[in-house]
């Protein structure tokens, strides 16, 4: 049945009163739908508007608001909404648009995701490159035709019987898992084609635009069980305008062209290999970059009063279990038994920070304490989820745990605020989100000491007068947190730094101080992180440069390349001095033509190439290139080693 067909009863005698954004308020002798409310509004707007929010909830344009209420009209301006909108009605629109084409083909589920959408489908075989192009070819047909959407409400049984008897024993499945009574929500497009769904939608097919791309196929097994049937998985992205589309193709193909796996390759930074899967092998060159940044870091740790200690790798099971990390993470730790005792490789590094702190009966006057470590972590995760740096079974934290006081909270957050936003600025990131992240549903800790943490990091971002964005059950195992977002060189956001407040651990753990009354307290703990793990910082870097890394962290800072043998000698003598002045330099007196090297090390991505021949041996100086320039100058040697000396300086 419609849901729209049928009003409440009485309804042509209620009054409702419609309460705008700029609390302006609309009134009306009846019900109303968000259409009417728009053409109330005014033509423009009857034309825009998508969807509307009804106290809160989002709903279907022609839905009757019965009651007074708080509403806004959601249109293209937006994002958010739109773009959510958008993405879920095209990719009903595929599935339409595959049955159309290939009637046989059951449709089963197809959620919104970052950026786009995907929709699953069961049929004999996958769908190809050309059958995609057909496909996308007919949902632009279906824009075009501008076909209606509307909700109806069918009964439960009702809806298992009709998807069974047209062959869609998925969507048959999915509405057998839901309770007996309950009613079910099916969108129909135009006349006949309709499909399972919550909603909301937009009005009509056509307001989805023709700003969509399917972009790949692939498999996916039916409720994400192995044991179940293999689907095939057609994923696509929708945006507002072809504008946005174009953009969002133009940072796809920039992702490709920086992708770290490739310059790793290309640069010879660093490989994996399947007898040790997740876990990376440094080669020279990446391994000059990764010394280079850990350098840095500990320079900026030990000037903000950081001592640097060393724990274990692995540690015995009861340790694990006292701390809480047994039961919430043992299916992500690698575990073995050695002379009848269980142990676990650490898959981080707090517990330990613990143990130390516990070595010495300490003062409120040894607080704060921060200890910080370049900590070797092991995590089993799922080989599908393993992805070049950035998702790896064995990371570095640049982890630390600061011991204080409650009422030194603020002051230790606002420090260490400080220094992330100073080392991201260093490093060439200029903008930063910050999210709070507040109790998770699996937690430890009663909910007493989750409001005294809360209100304990509230206190402190406000304090630094940072804009927080709240992230809902995010929090970590142990406490809030602030995460620290970073937006790339080609607008990509990564989660990198964390600050977590802690009064769980210590308790755990039994850690104490001893008050200025006297008495034994507890300490709060801040977990804290920068770059979270150095290889997944590495790969950001890597993608944020595109391998350009700037030269105080190029692998190779310099190469000298000679133009012919009378030059060697000389080509010798300038790579001693730039090494001994302290940059990372090598020599090419192969026998090749110069452009033959200048390409390769471009390749490489090295930053800065000099260039030696017989006139600039005889004259003791050398023709410098740098990397993305197709001019070259001449300097002598000593002001060209004094200028490289001076780029070259960590910051």
């Amino acid at each position: 049945m419609d849901e729209h067909a049928a009003m409440p009863e009485g309804a042509d005698q209620m009054s409702v009163t419609l309460t705008l954004p700029d609390n302006s308020q609309r009134h009306f002798d009846g019900p109303v739908t968000g259409a009417d409310l728009a053409a109330d509004i005014g033509p423009g707007l009857a034309k825009a508007a998508m969807a509307v929010r009804v106290d809160g909830q989002l709903r279907d344009l022609d839905v009757p608001i019965t009651a007074d209420a708080h509403v806004a009209l959601i249109t293209a301006r937006d994002e958010e909404e739109a773009l959510e909108l958008i993405r879920h009605d095209t990719a009903h629109v595929l599935a339409e648009a595959v049955q159309e084409l290939f009637p046989d083909t059951q449709v089963t589920i197809g959620p919104v995701i970052k950026d786009g959408f995907f929709y699953d489908f069961a049929r004999d075989k996958p769908f190809t490159t050309e059958e995609l192009e057909v496909i996308e070819a007919r949902m632009h047909e279906i824009v075009a035709r501008n076909e209606p959407i509307r909700r109806e409400v069918w009964d439960r049984d009702q809806a298992i019987a009709h998807f069974r008897s047209i062959g869609e024993k998925y969507k048959a499945e999915i509405i057998e898992d839901l309770p007996q009574g309950e009613e079910v929500s099916v969108y129909r497009h135009g006349d006949n084609w309709l499909d399972l769904c919550r909603g909301p939608h937009l009005p009509s097919s056509g307001r989805i635009g023709g700003a969509f791309k399917l972009m790949k196929v692939a498999g996916a097994y039916w409720r994400g069980d192995h044991r179940n049937e293999m689907l095939t998985r057609i994923y696509g992205t929708a945006w507002r305008d072809k504008k946005e589309l174009k953009a969002y193709l133009h940072r796809l193909e920039e992702a490709e062209k920086r992708d770290h796996r490739r310059l790793g390759k290309d640069m010879q930074l660093f490989h994996f290999q399947e007898e040790a899967a997740g876990m990376a092998f440094w080669h020279p060159k990446g391994w000059a970059v990764y010394r280079a940044l850990e350098d840095y870091i500990r320079r900026k740790l030990d000037k903000a009063g950081y001592k640097e200690i060393k724990t274990p790798q692995i540690v015995d099971r009861s340790l694990w279990e006292k701390s809480g990390h047994w039961d919430k993470f043992a299916e992500h730790m690698y575990a073995l038994t050695s002379e009848e005792r269980d142990l676990a490789v650490k898959p981080m590094n707090c517990p330990c920070h613990v143990q130390v702190f516990n070595q010495h009966l300490h003062s409120y006057r040894d607080l704060p304490l921060r200890l910080s470590e370049f900590g070797s972590c092991h995590r089993y995760e799922p080989s599908g989820a393993m992805h070049g740096l950035m998702r790896v079974r064995a990371f570095t934290q640049d982890d630390a745990h600061i011991f204080c006081t409650e009422d030194q909270i603020r002051s230790e957050s606002e420090a260490f605020s400080a220094l992330l936003f100073e080392v991201y600025k260093d490093l060439g990131f200029e903008q930063v989100r910050v999210k709070f992240s507040d109790r998770p549903d699996v937690r430890a800790g009663d909910d007493a000491t989750w409001d005294r943490a809360e209100a304990a990091l509230k206190d402190a971002t406000e304090a630094m007068g940072l804009e927080v964005e709240l992230n809902p059950g995010e929090g970590a195992f142990y406490g809030p947190k602030l995460e620290f977002v970073l937006t790339d060189a080609i607008g990509r956001d990564w989660q990198c730094g964390t600050l977590q407040v802690d009064f769980v651990l210590p308790e755990r753990l039994d850690a104490s101080y001893v008050g200025e009354d006297g008495s034994r307290h507890r300490p709060v703990m801040l977990h804290r992180a920068i770059f979270g793990s150095f290889e997944r910082f590495i790969g950001i870097l890597i993608e944020h440069y595109a391998g350009r890394f700037p030269l105080w962290l190029a692998p190779v800072q310099v190469v000298v390349a000679t133009i012919t043998s009378d030059a060697d000698a000389y080509a010798q003598q300038v790579l001693e001095r730039l090494k001994a002045a302290g940059l990372r330099a090598e020599l090419d007196v192969r026998n090749e033509k110069i452009n033959y090297k200048v390409r390769e090390h471009s390749v490489a991505k090295v930053p800065v190439l000099l260039v030696v021949g017989k006139r600039e041996a005889e004259e003791q100086k050398l023709s410098v290139r740098r990397l993305g320039s197709q001019d070259q100058t001449t300097e002598t040697l000593d002001d060209a080693i004094a200028s490289l000396v001076e780029q070259a300086r960590m910051p």
